[in-house]
């Protein structure tokens, strides 16, 4: 049974409840996690404020090492981590063996960009002066991960929450906590005791706790709109910094020019990927009608090619759906969807490959802006084709949307591509390779898809804020200082 990691050490809960990790292909139990407390959560944040009044100090150079350290264990600890994540999330094990990689790449990333950056030199506006700017860290930050992308997601926050002198109490998904603990005692178990901590447990119980805790200044969130909606309207009464990165109905444009040999496979995998449950996936697929057929055609057919699957099977594509409700909730939207008019050509049906959640890769077409499929976010292997007139419609529904993460094009026409990127509201805009992130680059939500921005020198500035030091080099007194009857000549009679 796995414990709570709380100043450098496992530790038993204030609470007593134990929660059962399955297994979402096999249902069987992988291990059992302690349910931590609000009591738990308070505990680890006054552990990290503790730690983190000495981990600021440490020269970014030396925090740099720790954080390459860790790069080098994640590596190291590759099959063991990959093999976790399918077990409790069910992706396909290669995609979990990209996920640990990415993660230790986050952290070298981090490791050297905190070293080449803490401020600014401003011109002064006077003779003898300095102005400078250092950018300090938070304090300590709380950080809320998802189940869909366990280690990743929660890297994304880590790695530059320490890298900017901060201390991070992680509370991973109830769902997907194991692989999380791992990285505790393996590769973050190199910090100094309380500047990582982790409470398992839920998000009303402990996620809520560390909202609220006075020793918490940032709250680093991943999920859903609605629960970061109750987020930031919590953190608002004690003005605590936000970073939320929540959901998105992501369109996807294949123009008429579009080679298809690409954009077939190409928006399958952007739709498909673990099953259909990423935040980034093209959710609304729009393909102009001069090509539509062929599109369509070759996407069913594409569609019938992936093999559904336990992720432990090298040979499998999609996995399950993390849970029962998961699956439940998919099928009743797909199940709206029809009666509304849309038309079923792959899919729409739980499938028989094992005691787990699997769900078949499902296509809609001839779907209409005002159905499920496009008004929530699904978040399964649904595709939903919407046919349009050219790319001036395509582009036009594209960016009808209160949502704004993510958007993908496929053309070879560059016009079409900076159009539709200029009108299209989104926080990365993919074209002709869709879902690929960059260390070096930000990631993040527009409208309700969230505030602020994970990754690159925007992620690290996330987790510092900015004090301008003016000196004057030169003690003396100001002529513009009281009395001021000494400036009455400056008066206009």
């Amino acid at each position: 049974m796995k414990k709570l990691w709380i100043g450098g050490e496992w530790t038993g809960s204030s609470g007593g409840d134990v929660r059962q990790i399955i297994d979402p292909a096999t249902l069987e139990v992988v291990d059992e996690v302690v349910e931590g407390t609000a009591a738990d959560a308070r505990r680890a944040a006054a552990r990290a404020a503790e730690a983190q009044r000495g981990w600021r100090k440490v020269p970014a150079a030396e925090r740099g090492k720790f954080l390459h350290e860790a790069a080098r264990i994640l590596r190291e600890d590759a099959a063991v981590l990959s093999m976790l994540l399918t077990r409790e999330g069910g992706k396909p094990r290669v995609e979990n063996l990209d996920e640990v990689e990415w993660c230790a790449a986050c952290f070298d990333y981090y490791a050297e960009i905190a070293r080449n950056s803490r401020g600014s030199s401003i011109p002064p506006v006077a003779e003898h002066q300095l102005n400078f700017t250092i950018k300090e860290p938070l304090g300590v930050v709380a950080a809320i991960a998802p189940f869909n992308y366990p280690l990743l997601l929660a890297t994304w926050k880590v790695a530059p929450a320490l890298a900017a002198g901060n201390a991070v109490v992680l509370k991973p998904s109830e769902l997907t906590p194991l692989a999380t603990l791992r990285l505790c005692e393996r590769a973050l178990a190199v910090l100094p005791p309380g500047v990582f901590e982790v409470v398992t447990g839920t998000g009303p119980e402990v996620g809520e706790a560390l909202v609220d805790d006075p020793n918490v200044q940032c709250i680093a969130f991943t999920g859903s709109t609605a629960v970061g909606t109750r987020i930031a309207t919590r953190a608002a009464s004690s003005l605590k910094r936000v970073n939320l990165e929540l959901g998105g109905i992501d369109p996807l444009i294949v123009f008429e020019d579009a080679d298809l040999d690409v954009a077939v496979p190409g928006a399958a995998w952007a739709r498909f990927l673990n099953s259909g449950q990423v935040c980034t996936s093209a959710k609304r697929i729009y393909v102009v009608e001069g090509l539509a057929r062929d599109f369509v055609d070759r996407f069913v057919a594409h569609t019938s090619t992936l093999k559904v699957g336990n992720g432990m099977d090298p040979e499998t594509d999609m996995g399950p759906l993390i849970s029962a409700r998961a699956l439940e909730r998919v099928h009743d939207q797909v199940g709206r969807s029809i009666a509304a008019g849309a038309k079923l050509l792959a899919g729409g049906r739980r499938l028989d490959v094992g005691p787990g959640h699997f769900y078949a890769p499902t296509v809609l077409t001839d779907v209409r802006p005002d159905m499920p499929a496009v008004t929530e976010e699904v978040f399964g292997p649904v595709a939903s084709i919407q046919v349009v007139r050219d790319g001036e419609e395509a582009i036009e529904l594209a960016a009808r949307s209160e949502y704004g993460l993510g958007a993908n094009v496929f053309t070879r026409d560059l016009g079409w591509a900076m159009r539709a990127m200029s009108e299209i509201k989104a926080g990365t805009f993919w074209i002709n390779d869709p879902l690929t992130d960059n260390d070096a680059a930000p990631f993040g939500g527009m409208r309700k898809s969230g505030l602020g921005r994970e990754l690159g020198e925007e992620g690290l500035d996330a987790f510092r804020e900015t004090k301008h030091v003016h000196l004057d080099w030169v003690p003396e007194r100001k002529p513009y200082w009281y009395p001021y009857a000494n400036r009455k000549h400056e008066v206009p009679k």
